[in-house]
């Protein structure tokens, strides 16, 4: 299943997706790694789910991986007597801790953390936006407000306060929970939303350990003042566009994601770029020329992977929706502008020898005539490596463990496939030859280029770099 694109796919399971015809028709289509969002859906849900993923890397023979997204918190208003009331711009409206159902004057907002922190003239954004209340006057217990625009809330509609950072952490009791049941299940990265310091993605990473890869969501404006400690504490990490575009100005988030973007190509972090990219495929067998745009700006700027949501989740075209992608990544990547913009934004590498020897495998390839990239490592990080550097030609990675083959999925433009551990030198390039003959990287008489470690089974150890050359017996 040698690769044809550089980009990678990230697609939603759901109720529209998860069976395992469909899962083995959406990998056929392009799909590279499976989400599980854990906002819907029973644990028993899941559970299937990755049975079924796993069902179908065994009958494909390749790596697939699974990231596990937590819900978070999720801060809600409380309910109404009559189910829902119109907000008129320029009245006014209360928020308070009174549980009794609210009216068109007020309504319980059952988060005092939120009282808290509020001053007169802040911003409270209901309904995902839609919605917006400016603080007049507030306490502990109560927000009086304006409404400066207004329309039609209903119960248990979501709450945004653009600007503030809140006193509580990223992971409720729920995510804990589902953390814990998601590692039993191997996956591969736990995504975590409402990050908006440092400090929550420590708290994720002390209880995860080495057991998965963090992706780090960026849905929140706090996070984005702390970007570069975010991002250099994380695994990987994801533009999440829907959340972040209602607490921030949407004229504003194109340049935050190039921002994000650059930032984890800088560091070597893997970086997804989500939310609305092909959204009218929910009901549509194609997508609008706009949402194409919308995809190939991202590989332009050289995301490691796009992803689907809604489209796969709950779409009536789930394959067609990752088919399409497929294709947009693919068209876009033989633009020789796209070639020419990722040369531009290539970091420069630090001053470690893992750095030096992936720069060097980079300017060899612009000299020689090496038709793939092969790194030999344990943890990926000689695959990270190879990939900051954007190479022309493929990355096969090879490695003894399936966790990371199966978390290299996400990685651009890397490959995966399991090999023995190997000791010596001789044994590493007999291997990686082997291997890229059978995978029809190469052919006899045609050169590959060779990274890894040494000592050998050291992570983060990258120091060797060797060009061989197939010879028949590699066949």
């Amino acid at each position: 299943m040698r690769p044809a694109r550089n980009a990678k796919i990230v697609a939603t399971l759901g109720p529209a997706s998860d069976d395992v015809d469909t899962i083995h028709a959406l990998v056929n289509a392009g799909a590279d790694v499976f989400r599980l969002n854990f906002s819907h859906g029973t644990a028993d849900d899941h559970r299937e789910r990755v049975e079924r993923i796993r069902a179908v890397e065994r009958d494909l023979d390749h790596p697939i991986g699974i990231l596990l997204d937590l819900q978070g918190p999720k801060l809600r208003i409380g309910t109404f007597g009559t189910g829902s009331v119109e907000l008129e711009s320029g009245t006014d409206f209360r928020l308070d801790l009174d549980e009794a159902q609210g009216d068109e004057r007020r309504v319980c907002l059952p988060h005092p953390e939120i009282l808290h922190v509020l001053e007169p003239g802040a911003s409270l954004l209901l309904n995902d936006g839609r919605i917006r209340l400016e603080v007049v006057e507030c306490g502990d217990d109560h927000a009086n407000c304006k409404v400066v625009i207004g329309g039609e809330l209903s119960d248990r509609k979501g709450v945004n306060v653009p600007g503030v950072t809140l006193p509580i952490s990223a992971m409720t009791d729920k995510d804990k929970s589902d953390l814990a049941f998601g590692l039993e299940l191997s996956v591969d990265w736990v995504a975590l939303s409402f990050v908006q310091r440092a400090e929550d993605v420590e708290e994720l990473r002390s209880r995860v350990g080495e057991r998965a890869g963090i992706m780090t969501k960026l849905e929140k404006p706090a996070a984005i003042a702390h970007l570069d400690e975010i991002v250099a504490l994380s695994d990987a990490v994801m533009v999440a566009r829907g959340d972040l575009g209602v607490e921030m100005r949407p004229e504003e988030v194109p340049s935050v994601q190039k921002r994000i973007v650059r930032v984890c190509r800088r560091a070597g972090k893997p970086v997804v770029v989500a939310t609305q990219m092909l959204e009218s495929m929910i009901t549509a067998p194609t997508p609008t020329r706009a949402e194409t745009t919308d995809v190939a700006t991202a590989i332009y700027d050289g995301v490691d992977a796009v992803m689907l949501s809604g489209e796969t989740a709950i779409g009536e075209f789930p394959v067609e929706a990752v088919s399409i992608m497929h294709r947009i990544i693919f068209e876009t990547e033989r633009d020789p502008y796209y070639r020419e913009t990722i040369d531009a934004l290539t970091p420069q590498p630090d001053a470690i020898s893992g750095d030096a020897i992936c720069a060097a495998m980079s300017r060899v390839v612009e000299i020689m005539p090496i038709k793939v990239a092969i790194t030999y490592t344990d943890s990926g990080s000689t695959s990270l490596r190879a990939a900051r550097e954007r190479p022309r030609i493929p990355i096969l990675c090879l490695t003894p463990y399936q966790a990371t083959a199966r978390r290299m999925q996400l990685v651009w433009g890397v490959h995966a496939e399991i090999a023995v551990a190997a000791d010596d030198v001789d044994t590493v390039v007999a291997n990686a030859c082997r291997i890229a003959a059978r995978e029809a990287y190469a052919v006899p008489g045609e050169h590959v280029i060779i990274t890894a470690g040494m000592p050998f089974r050291v992570p983060g150890n990258t120091n060797l770099l060797r060009i061989a050359r197939l010879r028949e017996e590699h066949l």
